[in-house]
């Protein structure tokens, strides 16, 4: 009899506490979870209960609408920011050993002598090589506060003991810009993989140097560009767009027009520009892409992109977690919503797979667009389409035509990578000394029989059944995927993409649009 006067005082003392919390509904959240917490027959786990809550209801609200716990929010943001702290290396994981591919330049791991090619055995006396420990916890062991210091034990190639290092961290720049290059006469080439806060001067820099090198046209590669900050955007489409043209508007049942205008202060408003997306171009990709479409400032190529349109807003919860909560949707100059339907979060999460089944991904005559969502753009009256996604001027198919399962699997189990890493390994001497420029590797080098026969007996290995004839038809991709990975690890990202560019199908267009006189034809 006590415990149930107890447990009537208990609820008595929740409704009270509930009366001044809010809403009927909001009341009855608190009242709830006050007396679980307080009254359920077992023990609880408060944070998870809570956790979980927050879970089920933004779940019911749109597919963007999400929750964070502190370790996420941190992961999140670290790339956005554009920095974080730690020894500055590339690596990847050859083996279960940590290999460096290369220490960033003029980072803690340079400055004390970490090359390319070192084997990363213990981190502070606690091995971490053929222990099966994930890259996760590796990179907890590595990452530290910016002065904190970390001893290393390595193995180099030629050297028969184990090498001792004292690496003091230091911040270390994360960069969202990929590559920068003259991909042909007088046309530049730009790939940005992310928006983050350094993007815009990131480009800035590159556009500098690329003009000093005698561009006039420009390909913008947004290509799997997954979005980022709103403002990184609204830089960028600055560079391309003259003063006081809209850049972008967003707008929600709660949150009021706002309106986002180029300053005309861009350092590109001029040259002929093409900008490429394809279905996983989304959020701040579509704004941009969107706004040099609607002033006719430029040309899109690819495919539609993703169609994702709703503006987040990140609220900080006391323990370091996060909510990141829809409040508006971005529109286009010209009014087009670049969110696409999610009335189903099951249809929606499939809409990519559905969109290949129908064959969007192949012919666009496969896309259709009711008359309602028909738009006129700014300055020529071009028609273009609302309704998700940025559908392009130029459509490019995909291309499968070298892609096979037997490819898919090598890739899907390291393969490609284990047997570049291994190659570079074993020959980053003698390649350096063959090619001393990659302008001279790009020329000259060519992927070799021997080198698919060891791709062939390690894929075996790894039980990925061989296939003679699948293997024919995947080669040419697999040697440019090769050489692509080799020049990254003997250089860098930018290297890589130069590789990998001859066979994007995109960036071809791209280049014979400027060349053939068709931008001017289209823009017109």
């Amino acid at each position: 009899m006590k415990k149930i006067f107890i447990s009537f005082i208990c609820l008595l003392s929740v409704s009270a506490q509930a009366q001044n919390y809010g809403t009927v509904a909001s009341r009855k959240l608190h009242m709830a979870e006050f007396a679980i917490n307080n009254l359920y027959v077992d023990k609880v786990n408060e944070d998870k209960l809570v956790e979980d809550a927050i879970v089920k209801m933004l779940s019911t609200l749109d597919p963007h609408s999400t929750y964070a716990n502190p370790d996420e929010v941190k992961k999140l943001n670290e790339p956005l920011q554009g920095n974080f702290e730690g020894i500055g290396v590339q690596f990847n994981m050859a083996e279960d050993t940590l290999l460096v591919i290369q220490p960033v330049s003029g980072g803690p791991s340079e400055k004390i002598g970490i090359l390319a090619g070192d084997r990363i055995i213990a981190v502070n006396d606690t091995t971490i090589a053929g222990v099966k420990m994930s890259t996760d916890e590796i990179m907890h062991r590595l990452k530290g506060p910016k002065g904190s210091t970390v001893n290393l034990k390595v193995l180099r190639r030629g050297v028969k003991e184990l090498l001792n290092f004292t690496v003091k961290r230091d911040r270390i720049p994360l960069y969202s810009l990929d590559a920068s290059y003259i991909i042909q006469d007088k046309i530049g080439y730009i790939r940005i993989s992310r928006f983050a806060s350094t993007t815009a001067d990131e480009f800035i820099k590159a556009l500098k140097e690329l003009k000093a090198k005698g561009m006039k046209d420009l390909i913008l590669d947004l290509q799997e560009n997954g979005g980022g900050y709103l403002n990184a955007a609204i830089d960028l489409a600055n560079e391309f767009l003259g003063e006081k043209e809209l850049i972008v508007y967003t707008e929600g049942q709660r949150a009021p027009r706002s309106e986002f205008f180029a300053r005309g202060t861009g350092r590109f408003q001029n040259g002929r520009l093409v900008v490429l997306v394809n279905e996983f171009s989304a959020s701040a990709s579509e704004i941009l892409s969107g706004a040099i479409q609607d002033w006719d400032r430029g040309l899109i190529v690819g495919r539609r992109s993703f169609g994702k349109g709703l503006v987040q807003r990140p609220i900080d919860l006391p323990d370091g977690s996060m909510i990141r909560l829809t409040v508006a949707r971005y529109y286009t100059p010209a009014g087009r919503c670049i969110q696409k339907p999610y009335e189903s979060i099951e249809k929606y999460n499939m809409d990519l797979i559905n969109r290949y089944n129908k064959g969007e991904m192949m012919n666009s005559d496969s896309i259709h667009f009711p008359d309602s969502l028909k738009c006129k753009t700014k300055k020529f009256e071009r028609i273009v389409y609302g309704g998700g996604g940025i559908m392009p001027d130029y459509f490019v198919p995909v291309d499968t035509t070298h892609y096979s399962d037997y490819h898919r699997n090598l890739v899907a189990k390291g393969i490609v990578l284990k047997v570049t890493l291994k190659y570079v390994e074993n020959h980053r001497k003698e390649l350096l000394e063959k090619y001393k420029t990659f302008s001279d590797f790009n020329d000259k080098f060519v992927i070799s029989s021997s080198l698919i026969d060891d791709l062939v007996a390690m894929g075996n290995e790894a039980k990925v059944v061989f296939n003679k004839d699948q293997l024919k038809i995947s080669e040419p991709i697999l040697k440019t995927q090769l050489k692509a990975l080799i020049a990254r690890d003997l250089w860098d990202m930018n290297e890589y993409y130069h590789v990998m560019n001859n066979s994007n199908e995109s960036v071809r267009k791209a280049v014979e649009i400027l060349q053939s006189g068709d931008y001017d034809k289209k823009l017109k």
